[in-house]
C-alpha cells in the first residue's frame, strides 16, 4: 500500500507532536447500512493496536487495521482541510440488494 499525505496534512500532523503523549494516527473505517453499505474513511489519533499495519510517509508512521485495510485502495490519500479535518481515501456507498426469490 501506497501513502500519500498533502502539504496541508503533513503540516498538521507535523504540528500535533503526537509521539510525546504516546499517540498515533490511524485510519478507521465506519461503515453502516443494512441492504447497502456506505464506507467512510477517518483518521483518529489514538493509542497503538498491536496488530496494526505500519504505513509510513517520511517520517510518520500511520497505522491501519486489517479489517479496515479491506477496504482501502492500494493509494491512500490523505488530505487537511481546516474546516472538515483530515480526508482519507474515497469513501463509497452501494445501495445493492440480493433478494432471493423461490
Amino acid at each position: 500500500m501506497l501513502l500519500k499525505l498533502t502539504e496541508a496534512a503533513f503540516r498538521q500532523l507535523k504540528t500535533m507532536e503526537l509521539q510525546k503523549k504516546g499517540q498515533i494516527p490511524r485510519i478507521e473505517a465506519d461503515i453502516t447500512g443494512g441492504c447497502g453499505i456506505s464506507i467512510k474513511f477517518t483518521l483518529v489519533i489514538d493509542e497503538p493496536r498491536r496488530n496494526d499495519i505500519l504505513l509510513t510517509y517520511e517520517s510518520f508512521q500511520i497505522h491501519i487495521d486489517q479489517f479496515t485495510k479491506r477496504y482501502l485502495d492500494e493509494e491512500i490519500k490523505i488530505d487537511y482541510r481546516n474546516k472538515e479535518g483530515f480526508l482519507v481515501g474515497e469513501s463509497f456507498a452501494s445501495n445493492a440488494c440480493a433478494f432471493e426469490f423461490n
